[in-house]
């Protein structure tokens, strides 16, 4: 008897020992979290997570527009959301530019660059306060300054120079490029065509109560023998005082033929009439005209990211936009309508953005 309870009580205490074990197994673990260095590095991390590796740009490469600089992400951190701090230093080694943290290793600059420079940059991870080592520096040029490419122009113009042929008088001045007269213009002359993109750049100078009378901000056109006639024109106006009305901001834009209403594509007279608006000539506008299945001009005061003081499309319902060759200016040639429909004297223009992709900067 004594050795069966003997056995009884043992086989009890082997079932318990199992169950605890079964709930010990069964009990729920916290992620793993980067681990704390006992004290900092010689690098300065306090985090024991791996440096990111540069990817892009990296090896002098040289950038065409504002670059996305991009690693690889660092490790040793478990499933803890790292995030990432980047920094840019020009030739000299000066900081130029400090991100916030980001939840990815991609930062795309936002600092002003100066052209054809080089810049060196790297990324660290972050944790809570916790940093891990930089990465090694990697070095990219910055852009030249400007470039005409099939189906795109870049031309920043308050660097003293443009990549499009100047007509008539133009004087460079410290924040661009100004139209002296009414028949002075900037022409680009762009390989292939965009049935679909956008026209944008920032103008300073316009003035209320201007001479003339359908003055034009910038223009496009397949450069046929009269501007006005061209069956491709596109003109974004500023009205002078003799305009209907005064000081409207409206546009016109052909689609194939000059004498087809189905393929000419502007606001309504009413529209027009309520788009009178005074700009200062001290302030700095962002006008932005896209076309494609639609066409549309948006005023901005200030940037691309401004307050809109105009923001009307049309419907493009026949026809596609493809001039050829395909000409785009700053201001605008003559034309029929003669000196008082063409540019307008005194308009400032830089960052000139002509593409079907978006404006970058």
């Amino acid at each position: 008897m004594p050795s069966s309870r003997f056995l009884l009580i043992a086989s009890v205490l082997c079932g318990l020992a199992v169950a605890a074990a079964c709930n010990r197994a069964a009990a729920p673990t916290a992620p793993p979290t980067p681990s704390v260095a006992a004290t900092s590095a010689s690098d300065g991390s306090t985090l024991n997570v791996t440096a990111p590796v540069p990817t892009s740009p990296i090896n002098s490469a040289q950038v065409t527009s504002a670059p996305t600089l991009v690693a690889s992400a660092a490790t040793g951190a478990g499933t803890a959301a790292l995030q990432y701090r980047f920094e840019l230093f020009n030739e000299a080694g000066t900081r130029v530019e400090q991100s916030s943290l980001v939840s990815s290793p991609s930062y795309q600059v936002t600092a002003t660059l100066d052209f054809q420079k080089n810049y060196t940059w790297r990324v660290r991870a972050e944790y809570d306060s916790r940093v891990g080592p930089w990465s090694s520096t990697a070095k990219f040029v910055s852009p030249n300054g400007g470039y005409i490419r099939t189906g795109e122009v870049f031309d920043p113009l308050y660097n003293g120079a443009t990549v499009g042929e100047r007509v008539g008088t133009t004087t460079f001045v410290a924040n661009g490029i100004r139209t002296d007269t009414s028949t002075s213009y900037v022409r680009y002359l762009i390989p292939g065509s965009v049935t679909a993109g956008e026209f944008s750049v920032e103008v300073s100078g316009l003035r209320p109560n201007a001479a003339g009378d359908k003055n034009k901000v910038f223009a496009m056109s397949s450069d046929g023998a009269d501007f006005i006639t061209d069956p491709y024109r596109v003109d974004i106006q500023y009205r002078g005082s003799a305009g209907f009305p005064p000081n409207a901001i409206t546009f016109r834009c052909l689609y194939g033929s000059a004498d087809a209403l189905d393929v000419r594509y502007e606001p309504d007279t009413t529209t027009r009439l309520n788009s009178a608006i005074n700009l200062d000539p001290n302030t700095v506008y962002f006008w932005k005209f896209s076309w494609g299945s639609e066409v549309r001009l948006t005023v901005r005061q200030g940037s691309a990211t401004g307050t809109i003081l105009y923001n009307v499309g049309v419907p493009a319902t026949h026809g596609t936009y493809r001039p050829s060759p395909w000409y785009a200016y700053i201001g605008a040639p003559s034309g029929r309508s003669g000196a008082e429909s063409a540019s307008t004297p005194g308009a400032i223009y830089k960052n000139v953005w002509i593409s079907s992709r978006a404006r970058p900067f």
